[in-house]
């Protein structure tokens, strides 16, 4: 009766064979370069085979990857909701404010001044350095851009524009040396003028009387008084203050609200023109018929 499974050569032969054929290899390929062309040949063959099996790793990878950046999304989504939602609540009282600032303002006679046309512009350069620092953005007179124009960001007033091309435009920051402000108290409206120290992150409050009613902390706005920054934009908080009774004046520094040395996007404000005088004033001849028709 023949066996259904035939004995084949022992183990230990086969080892031997295997062990032969592996050292026969190994020296071909050493010491020939016929080998070099078929193992190419065979990583070709291969390759598919690592796709393969790197496969599900790949898949599980992306998948993993979505499922955090779908989280993330989420995560700013409603970071972002909740944003809006402040912001919204302040701009319903922004508006009642202004409604109530208009009706003082009808009141008073006095006529608001506000913005009627507002421009984003990309900073191209910056110049940065202890005498001077300047930026040019990317909008010119093609674009209504005008010389003392002022520069806002998210924060805060960045300075004005002082020279003026076809495509593009240089703007002077506050910080700069040559560069002064007139702003006003928050706390209680007192009138100061700062002016630029060469610093990003430092203002110098100009001739203040040992008597200025000013404390650190006090947050100061734009006054509106120079003609060139729109009222009640906030430039810088006050940070230290110095009393020296050997000095004329107090010395204040404080600082500007504005990132002056992360400039990227600015903001361009065109001030409405404010009526002449003689139109907001009736002229005595006009009083003086008026009164005599009443009599």
């Amino acid at each position: 009766m023949k066996p259904i499974f035939e004995r084949g050569p022992s183990l230990p032969l086969r080892l031997f064979f295997a062990v032969l054929c592996s050292v026969g290899l190994m020296a071909l390929d050493k010491f020939t370069d016929s080998s070099t062309q078929l193992r190419s040949y065979l990583t070709a063959l291969v390759s598919p085979l690592y796709y393969v099996a790197n496969l599900p790793q790949a898949l599980l990878s992306d998948a993993s990857a979505q499922f955090s950046s779908h989280q993330r999304l989420l995560e700013e989504n409603q970071k972002l909701r909740e944003t809006l939602l402040r912001q919204n609540t302040q701009v319903q009282r922004f508006q009642f404010l202004q409604q109530e600032n208009d009706k003082l303002r009808s009141l008073l006679g006095s006529v608001p001044v506000t913005e009627s046309k507002r421009l984003v512009a990309e900073v191209l350069a910056v110049y940065s350095h202890p005498f001077s620092n300047q930026i040019v953005i990317n909008k010119g007179s093609k674009d209504g851009v005008v010389a003392q124009q002022p520069l806002l960001d998210d924060l805060g007033v960045l300075g004005q524009i002082v020279s003026v091309g076809p495509t593009s435009s240089r703007a002077l920051l506050i910080s700069d040396t040559t560069h002064a402000i007139s702003m006003r108290i928050e706390r209680n409206g007192d009138h100061v003028v700062a002016e630029g120290m060469g610093q990003s992150d430092q203002l110098r409050l100009m001739h203040l009387p040992h008597s200025a009613d000013i404390q650190q902390g006090d947050k100061l706005l734009t006054s509106g008084l120079d003609g060139i920054f729109p009222e009640g934009y906030p430039v810088a908080e006050v940070v230290r203050i110095n009393k020296d009774a050997q000095q004329p004046f107090l010395q204040v520094y404080a600082r500007p609200y504005a990132q002056l040395d992360r400039i990227r996007y600015v903001l361009l404000v065109w001030p409405k023109a404010k009526p002449e005088i003689d139109q907001q004033i009736a002229p005595p001849e006009a009083d003086t018929a008026a009164v005599a028709g009443a009599h």
